[in-house]
């Protein structure tokens, strides 16, 4: 069990080296060799954990989904008003782009490097993403009167959007914390339901 942990953690540790050099270079100009000569392993080491550099990228694919996903089912089961679900949502989003700018930079700038069959899932698990986010959407529009002219689907486009660009510009020495700016984004994105 102990080895199985050890091997789980070292996965963990090069995935994350995987990201910072993924980001800062590009996917497609970053080795194998580099990837190993920057996590301080030889190249054998590093095709014992990951088959290609492919997997590598898959790999930081799916623990994107997966862990917005997973943040975005536990806030809906919290049971919550359905505005403070959804504002809860869209926090709980700027936070997770602040938090992993590396990652969610690789996410959106390195989509088209995905073999076809993993992007057709993943586009999967963003369409379930998204639809938790249009049921909150329809839950506190439900709540207004329904507000005919909003088309929820792109509202959660648009709220969307908004929150994944931050991964662009947001700077950890700035004036904002993750959950500050998330909580301003939210209350922004709001204000059109809330009419």
């Amino acid at each position: 069990m102990a080895s199985t942990d050890r091997a789980e953690e070292r996965r963990a540790k090069l995935l994350a080296t995987a990201a910072e050099v993924f980001s800062r270079r590009g996917y497609r100009a970053t080795s194998m060799r580099d990837l190993a000569a920057l996590a301080g392993i030889g190249k054998p080491t590093l095709y014992h954990y990951f088959a290609s550099k492919e997997e590598l990228l898959t790999r930081l694919y799916q623990q994107v989904m997966d862990e917005c996903l997973t943040s975005a089912r536990a806030i809906v089961a919290e049971g919550l008003d359905p505005r403070t679900t959804l504002r809860s949502l869209l926090v709980d989003r700027v936070v997770h782009t602040c938090e992993n700018q590396d990652l969610l930079r690789i996410f959106f700038e390195e989509e088209a490097e995905l073999p076809p069959d993993l992007a057709r899932s993943i586009v999967a698990l963003r369409r379930e993403y998204e639809d938790i986010f249009i049921e909150a959407v329809d839950a506190v529009r439900a709540g207004h009167g329904g507000q005919e002219a909003l088309d929820s689907r792109l509202y959660v486009y648009t709220a969307l959007g908004a929150a994944n660009w931050v991964y662009k510009w947001y700077r950890p020495s700035g004036p904002h914390t993750p959950a500050e700016l998330g909580a301003e984004i939210a209350d922004v994105l709001l204000a059109s339901i809330d009419r």
